[in-house]
């Protein structure tokens, strides 16, 4: 069980192997996770569209988030948060590749059965 958000990575996320998501609450329509990324990206080409909106705040590192639509990457940093509304295609073209991105992640609204 994680206690802190800043300590007990996974060992993927250690040795920068891959990018982790772990839930920290899960309730009806609602999904809370540490995502911690170390360095990844999107695919090219690649935009996530979730049927859920999404709340995310950068706690630890850096990221540039690129929303459909907007002209200009956001450049995410610790205490940046963004709104991610359902359906609205976004992706992540970069995360800092000198430490660990830690982001905090609020999913809500119609979670998919697979995520709880």
């Amino acid at each position: 069980m994680i206690t802190n958000l800043f300590r007990d990575f996974p060992a993927a996320a250690q040795n920068g192997n891959a990018e982790t998501f772990e839930a920290l609450l899960t309730q009806p329509n609602l999904h809370i996770e540490r995502i911690v990324s170390t360095g990844q990206a999107s695919p090219p080409d690649f935009w996530y569209c979730q049927t859920q909106g999404e709340w995310v705040l950068v706690l630890q590192g850096s990221a540039g988030l690129q929303l459909e639509g907007e002209t200009q990457e956001r450049h995410m940093q610790v205490g940046d948060f963004v709104e991610i509304p359902a359906g609205c295609r976004h992706r992540v073209n970069w995360t800092d590749r000198k430490g660990p991105t830690v982001w905090l992640a609020v999913h809500y609204g119609a979670i998919p059965v697979s995520t709880i």
